[in-house]
C-alpha cells in the first residue's frame, strides 16, 4: 500500500496499550448495536443514513484493506465485501451506491459479525506477533480506530432516524423520566484574540485536516458561555421564526419553503411539546439544548438573538483555554444535557452536540493529505460543507481534541447539532 504521511508519529514497540485500545475501541461497536434486533440493522430511511449491518461491515472492511496488508498475507473473508463495505475510495476499486444500502439483504447480520471476528482475530494475531510497529503503521492502525469511532457516532445517529420514521417510535435504550432543573442565565466570555495559532501539531494523532498549525488573526469578540436551549428556540419559533425570509440564508429560505419545515428534526407536533429521543418519544425539555438544527436554522436564530455563529478559529481559541471533559459517549447518557453548576465560566465547549460554526471547509495553508489512498479521507469534501466543533453524546472521549473539524453540508439535521452564539466584542 502506498505510504501514509505521518507528521511526528512515535516509534514505539508493540504492546498490550495497542491491542486493547483496539479491542476496547471494536467492543463498545458491538455494544451499540448490541440493543439492536437484526431487521433494527438491516434498515436505510433515506439516502444519508447506513444501515447498521453496514457501518459494522464498513469499519471491519477499513482494517481488513489498510490495516492487515501492513503485515502480509493475511486471509480475506469474503471476495465480494471489498464492493459491498467499500464507501468512497475510487482508488480502492468500485463501491456499491451508498442510496441503496439498504436493499441488500445479503450478507445477513450474524455473516456481517462473523466478519468482525474473522478480522479481529487476525489484526490481534498480527500485533502480538509484531516486535515492533513503525511509525507509519502505528499511524494508519490509529486511522482505523478513530474512523470506527466516527462511525459509532453514526450509528447512533442513522439508527435513531431509523426509528424515528416508525409510528410505533421504537426506544433504542430506556431512560428514567428526568427532573426539572434551573438553567443558569447565558453570559459571554471574551475569546483570546489577536494573532493565535490553531490547528494540530503534536505527535499523537490527529487527521490530516486538522493540520498544519498556523497562525490566525481573530478580533475581540465574545462567546456565549452554554448552548441555546429548547425554551430559547421556542420563543424563536414564537416570533415567526419560520415565517420571516429576513432572518434567513437566500438558500435556506429556500430550503424552509421546499420542505415545509417548521422546528428542528424530532419535534413531533412542530409545537415543541414532545421530540423523539433515543430513549422513545418524551415531552420536550425547555432546559436541555435544541438539537438536530441545520447549519441554515442555526443562522437564522443567531440572527434572531442580534448575534452569529463564532467562526472556528474563535471556538479554538477559547476552546483551547477549556478542560477536555463533558457530556460525551463514555458518560452514558445518550442525550444532551443541561449545563450544570452556577453558570459561571464557559459550558458545554465538548460534549452534549456539535457545534456549527461560520466557517467553511476549507484546507488549512499547507495543508498536506494523507498519501495513498488514505488520502481520500478528509481532503475530497472541502466543498460546500461547514465546520462543526465540540463533539457530542455521542463521541468518544479519547476521539475528541480542540482541533478536531467535522463538517457537514448545511442543509443537515439528523447529526447531533446544537447552537452556540458568538458575537462582536461591544
Amino acid at each position: 500500500m502506498p505510504a501514509v504521511g505521518t507528521g511526528r508519529a512515535r516509534q514505539f514497540a508493540a504492546s498490550e496499550d495497542l491491542a486493547t485500545r483496539y479491542q476496547r475501541v471494536r467492543a463498545t461497536t458491538r455494544r451499540l448495536a448490541a440493543p439492536l434486533t437484526a431487521e433494527d440493522c438491516m434498515v436505510q430511511s433515506m439516502p444519508d443514513v447506513s444501515p447498521t449491518r453496514w457501518h459494522l461491515g464498513h469499519t471491519t472492511w477499513f482494517f481488513e484493506t489498510f490495516v492487515l496488508p501492513l503485515f502480509g498475507k493475511h486471509e480475506t473473508f469474503q471476495p465480494g465485501f471489498e464492493v459491498l463495505f467499500n464507501s468512497y475510495y475510487k482508488s480502492v476499486g468500485p463501491q456499491f451506491p451508498r442510496a441503496q444500502r439498504g436493499v441488500i439483504s445479503r450478507p445477513g447480520l450474524a455473516e456481517v459479525m462473523d466478519y468482525r471476528s474473522h478480522v479481529d482475530a487476525q489484526v490481534h494475531e498480527k500485533l502480538a506477533n509484531a516486535e515492533t510497529i513503525s511509525a507509519q503503521d502505528q499511524f494508519v492502525i490509529e486511522l482505523g480506530l478513530h474512523h470506527e469511532q466516527q462511525h459509532q457516532e453514526l450509528l447512533l445517529t442513522d439508527i435513531k432516524h431509523v426509528f424515528s420514521c416508525n409510528p410505533m417510535f421504537p426506544t433504542y435504550e430506556t431512560r428514567d423520566p428526568e427532573k426539572p432543573v434551573e438553567v443558569p442565565a447565558a453570559t459571554w466570555t471574551p475569546v483570546p484574540s489577536g494573532v493565535q495559532e490553531i490547528g494540530w501539531d503534536s505527535p499523537d494523532f490527529a487527521f490530516d485536516n486538522e493540520r498544519p498549525r498556523h497562525q490566525v488573526v481573530i478580533p475581540e469578540s465574545e462567546i456565549c458561555s452554554r448552548l441555546v436551549n429548547n425554551g430559547e428556540y421556542q420563543a424563536f419559533i414564537g416570533d415567526g421564526g419560520y415565517r420571516r425570509p429576513e432572518l434567513w440564508l437566500s438558500e435556506g429560505w429556500a430550503w424552509v419553503e421546499e420542505s415545509s419545515r417548521t422546528a428542528p428534526l424530532y419535534w413531533l407536533d412542530g409545537e415543541g411539546r414532545q421530540e423523539f429521543t433515543l430513549h422513545g418519544c418524551q415531552d420536550l425539555a425547555p432546559h436541555r439544548p435544541v438539537s438536530h438544527v441545520s447549519y441554515f436554522e442555526a443562522d437564522a436564530y443567531a440572527r434572531w438573538a442580534g448575534a452569529r455563529l463564532p467562526t472556528e478559529a474563535e471556538w479554538e481559541s477559547l476552546a483551547s483555554t477549556q478542560p477536555l471533559e463533558g457530556n460525551l459517549l463514555d458518560s452514558g447518557n445518550l442525550t444532551p444535557e443541561p449545563p450544570s453548576g452556577n453558570g459561571k465560566g464557559v459550558q458545554q465547549m465538548y460534549g452534549d452536540l456539535w457545534e456549527w460554526t461560520s466557517s467553511p471547509y476549507t484546507s488549512y495553508p499547507g495543508y498536506r493529505p494523507f498519501q495513498g489512498s488514505l488520502g481520500e479521507y478528509n481532503g475530497k469534501f472541502m466543498c460546500d460543507q461547514w465546520i462543526l466543533r465540540g463533539g457530542s453524546f455521542a463521541t468518544a472521549r479519547d476521539h475528541i481534541r480542540p482541533t478536531y473539524r467535522n463538517f457537514f453540508p448545511a442543509n443537515t439535521q439528523w447529526q447531533f447539532t446544537g447552537i452556540r452564539l458568538a458575537r462582536d466584542a461591544s
